[in-house]
């Protein structure tokens, strides 16, 4: 292979790698001894994000997965009691360019070429989504959601509505 084809395939690989590690990523859990058969109402219990604008936005997509899902909202004491919490933290993400890789392999590596790696600091949203058995005060299920946020509002919403739809998109989980 020569240097070029080399220098394409490492940018590529680079690339690849870091697109994967910005993609939304989305996990599900719950007790696997709960029969969700049971459950037909839910109330709000506590919902906090970094930025209060997001809480109702957080309620209204979980509305209205859940009520797709043939739950119903009660203003208190539903059969489940949910929670959410939002927060925004920054990941660093590094990028490292080749640069002049040499004529040649010697011993320590390929070349006299030099290798500069930047750090950037890129925000990352997670949203934590836990549903209680109201009765027991039980945790029965929880999402998890990540995903690179944007300096853009109305895309972290679209973000957040697929996060969530994505989160439910199995719910209820069918019996063991």
């Amino acid at each position: 292979m020569n240097i070029s084809r080399r220098v394409f395939v490492t940018l590529a690989l680079v690339c690849l790698f870091s697109i994967q590690a910005l993609a939304q990523k989305v996990e599900t859990d719950y007790d696997h001894s709960v029969n969700f058969s049971q459950y037909h109402t839910y109330s709000w219990g506590h919902v906090h994000a970094d930025d209060p604008l997001f809480e109702p936005r957080i309620r209204q997509a979980v509305d209205r997965e859940l009520q797709s899902k043939g739950w119903q909202l009660a203003p208190a004491g539903g059969d489940a009691t949910l929670t959410a919490v939002a927060v925004k933290k920054n990941q660093d993400e590094y990028t490292t360019f080749y640069n002049g890789l040499g004529g040649g392999w010697r011993w320590h590596g390929w070349g006299d070429g030099m290798a500069t790696t930047m750090v950037e600091k890129v925000p990352v949203g997670t949203l934590i989504v836990d549903i209680y058995d109201t009765s027991t005060e039980q945790l029965i299920w929880r999402g998890l959601a990540q995903d690179q946020l944007s300096d853009k509002p109305d895309k972290n919403t679209k973000k957040l509505e697929k996060a969530v739809e994505k989160m439910f998109a199995k719910f209820p989980p069918r019996a063991s």
